[in-house]
């Protein structure tokens, strides 16, 4: 057993690790609930969406080119949403992306250097068509790096 004045100086010491570990917890809920509004008030906003039609394997030594069935191209859309001025790939884990604009195209690319999506202005389609069949026939592009290699697809816009 303890003598009295050791006893109570461990309780005082008890009582203010107490006191600290509640001070601690009242800052990080304060700190917390400060970005909670934000997000909580945070709209997401699709800018784009698009529904594939030709996927491209490409490995190097291959190269397999398919043509998707509506099925199953409704399965692997494309999405592309903004919340709070930030730009994420929805259709791809959420990915963060940041947008380039240029001539008659956007380009949403993934920080992560996982790959990028890029859509013809429709206000530009008209010209970006004179470029190629590819630019008449399609809307965007979808890229994506897969190891050493990448799959490819293009597809029109919903």
């Amino acid at each position: 057993m303890l003598a009295p004045a050791a006893e109570r100086e461990r309780r005082a010491a008890n009582s203010e690790a107490r006191r600290l570990a509640r001070t601690i917890w009242s800052v990080l809920i304060l700190l917390a609930s400060v970005g909670a509004p934000e997000q909580v008030h945070a709209q997401s906003r699709t800018v784009f969406s698009g529904i594939l039609v030709v996927k491209v394997s490409e490995g190097g030594v291959e190269r397999l080119p398919e043509t998707l069935a509506r099925s199953k191209a409704v399965d692997v859309a494309c999405v592309i949403s903004e919340i709070s001025g930030k730009y994420y790939w929805a259709t791809r884990e959420n990915k963060e992306m940041v947008r380039r604009t240029g001539g008659a195209f956007t380009t949403y690319i993934a920080v992560d250097g996982s790959g990028y999506v890029r859509v013809v202005d429709p206000g530009a389609k008209g010209a970006a068509a004179l470029m190629s069949a590819t630019e008449a026939k399609f809307d965007y592009v979808e890229h994506l790096l897969v190891g050493l290699g990448t799959v490819t697809y293009f597809g029109s816009a919903r």
